[in-house]
């Protein structure tokens, strides 16, 4: 599967399909992404593993989100959740100073916290989420 000819120049939002705190978190993206700039897959399909061996994260156990710029860059953890706010614009692109300020372990500390308690404070579901027909576009698999 050739990923970079299914997105057209999206960036794509790799997420755990199961998690509460993900999908509120896709939600939110889709309802601010005015550009139409990204494109989302759950971690735990087929496109989202095939995504994750092309840029080398399969194997390092992966469970949180990626940014990937088919092409250009990915990005996990702190990083992605903070490319992602710079990439809405407006007042969330302010976001994006932490990047310049704080290194990456002190970014994914707070990072790893919140993603380690997401299903114990936020739930989890039996199976990844299923866009609506009016979202199905903007969504991998």
């Amino acid at each position: 599967m050739e990923i970079e000819a299914i997105t057209s120049g999206k960036k794509i939002i790799l997420f755990d399909g199961v998690c509460n705190l993900c999908n509120t978190m896709v939600n939110f993206v889709i309802e601010r992404d005015t550009k139409d700039a990204f494109r989302f897959v759950a971690l735990q399909s087929e496109t989202g593993t095939a995504i994750l061996k092309k840029i080398g994260l399969y194997d390092k156990n992966i469970d949180s989100i990626v940014l990937y710029e088919p092409g250009v860059a990915y990005f996990y953890k702190a990083n992605a959740a903070l490319e992602i706010a710079k990439s809405l614009g407006g007042i969330y692109s302010v976001l994006s100073f932490f990047l310049n300020i704080f290194p990456d372990f002190i970014l994914n500390f707070g990072y790893d916290f919140i993603a380690k308690n997401r299903y114990k404070w936020f739930g989890k579901e039996d199976a990844c989420m299923i866009p609506t027909a009016e979202l199905k576009s903007k969504f991998l698999d």
